[in-house]
């Protein structure tokens, strides 16, 4: 598998590289489209008066934007919002309890699944503004049991936000190019990747998005001094989580500057003490991405080319752990460190998309990592995996425990229109531990999560391999 694996790739990159030629050239001979038709879309303005932020151009090629030009379900008050993701995964492994390991946006193989059915919308009304986002399918399961703050304390935090992907309310204020508070549960966006995976590039996220997060529960004050650069601030319960684990609260900024239609910077910034049990350990992380569109010729057959470069740094120090250096069995370093790249070209006036790329993770202390959904082989219980609250035997998540780990991907999206996307991906990942699902599946050997080891005659274990190879094909709407 691996040489014909290297092959796959080597191809799709001599691909990327030979189209990318191709349309440089012919870019370089093709005359000119009319001005109307690469001319920037005017600025349009709020009713109050202010131009919208980084709205002086289209901006649908990022990963991890919409690439909708207009809202269908837009009125005065109101701008609806409805979101389909449904999906096939084949996994070359064929667990045969179709479990998946590690992903935060794909939730089970060989089986027809809707991942993310979402509806909702924005309300704006004067100077007040609200954004209720629904989730259903399997997102409504896989966000909460990777939040261990659900467990603690009173009233069931998972089940009262299980259904819900955004949900806020705000007032902004016409200074500079306009201010907003929000409280509630907003998109961090730490890892690049939206949330939503028909914003993305790639269905798959690689392992920097993966392992980050995806939402933040508290306020956000964002200060837009023009309509090409944002601020925000946070004042958040933790890192993706819905409660708090300690009493101080989870600090963070961002930062976004689009100089121009071509060129993105984001860096995301994070302090917590957000440990469960220990409220003496500090976390620091700092999220930075630099996008490019370096070809854009909707006459030419090859109408796009885009790249875009995560780097993430991050650690935890105190209680038990230090950031670097750390050489002792008391005090292991803990650490993340993470990058991911991708090259995206666009085809016949971006109704065909081609994306390859990548990237790697080192993670000692795993506390980053996503915990494998496996079943405790030596304690009884009912249905249902493991999550982030409960301990786990067979993975554990403990000072010193390392993890390095590699991805890559080859993606083809159609999009016959704004509102539609079919893609099909091919996903190699790889550890330096058994951590992904193989033949035998991660949960009991009925498959079902029923039998548990109850003595020497049990034997049970979860099959966990170091490679995975799976093909992803979706269909994702957006209305």
């Amino acid at each position: 598998m691996g040489f014909s694996l290297a092959n796959f790739v080597l191809v799709g990159l001599l691909c990327q590289i030979s189209t990318f030629a191709y349309a440089q050239g012919s870019a370089a001979h093709a005359p000119e489209p009319p001005a109307a038709s690469i001319a920037a879309p005017p600025p349009s303005s709020s009713p109050l008066g202010v131009t919208e932020p980084f709205s002086y151009a289209d901006f649908g090629w990022l990963n991890g934007n919409s690439r909708q030009k207009n809202s269908v379900l837009d009125s005065k008050y109101f701008t609806g919002q409805v979101m389909v993701d449904t999906n096939y995964i084949y996994d070359f492994a064929m667990p045969k309890d179709h479990s998946l390991v590690g992903s935060t946006n794909a939730g089970r193989t060989g089986e027809f699944e809707v991942e993310q059915i979402g509806v909702g919308g924005d309300f704006h009304v004067d100077r007040a503004r609200a954004r209720l986002m629904t989730q259903f399918g399997m997102y409504s399961t896989m966000t909460p049991r990777n939040d261990a703050s659900t467990g603690r304390g009173q009233w069931d935090l998972g089940d009262a936000y299980r259904y819900i992907s955004e949900a806020y309310g705000g007032y902004h204020w016409d200074v500079l190019n306009g201010i907003n508070l929000d409280a509630g549960i907003f998109m961090s966006y730490v890892g690049l990747c939206s949330y939503y995976n028909n914003e993305n590039w790639i269905y798959q996220m690689s392992y920097v998005s993966a392992n980050t997060p995806w939402f933040f529960n508290g306020m956000r004050l964002q200060i837009f001094p023009t309509d090409r650069f944002k601020m925000e601030l946070w004042l958040i319960n933790g890192w993706q989580s819905y409660g708090s684990f300690n009493e101080l609260p989870g600090l963070g900024t961002q930062v976004l500057w689009r100089p121009t239609e071509n060129t993105s910077f984001v860096t995301n910034d994070y302090w917590g003490t957000d440990t469960a049990t220990n409220p003496g350990r500090q976390r620091f992380h700092s999220d930075n991405s630099f996008q490019y569109k370096y070809l854009d010729k909707p006459v030419n057959f090859v109408s796009k080319g885009a790249f875009s470069v995560t780097l993430d740094a991050g650690c935890e120090t105190g209680g038990g752990v230090q950031c670097t250096g750390g050489n002792s069995a008391n005090t292991p370093s803990q650490y993340f460190l993470g990058f991911m790249v991708y090259n995206r070209l666009w085809f016949d006036k971006d109704k065909f998309a081609f994306t390859v790329g990548g990237g790697a993770i080192t993670n000692p202390g795993r506390y980053l990592v996503l915990l494998p959904s496996i079943q405790n082989p030596n304690s009884p219980g009912a249905l249902g995996g493991a999550t982030a609250a409960n301990n786990n035997t067979s993975f554990t998540e403990n000072p010193g425990d390392h993890f390095n780990a590699w991805d890559s991907s080859v993606t083809f999206d159609y999009m016959p229109d704004q509102s539609t996307t079919f893609r099909i991906e091919f996903i190699h990942r790889a550890a330096d531990i058994p951590y992904f699902a193989g033949p035998g599946g991660i949960t009991s050997p009925d498959g079902q999560n029923t039998r548990v080891n109850t003595g020497a005659s049990d034997t049970w274990a979860p099959d966990l391999k170091s490679t995975e190879n799976r093909i992803d094909m979706a269909m994702m709407l957006r209305f």
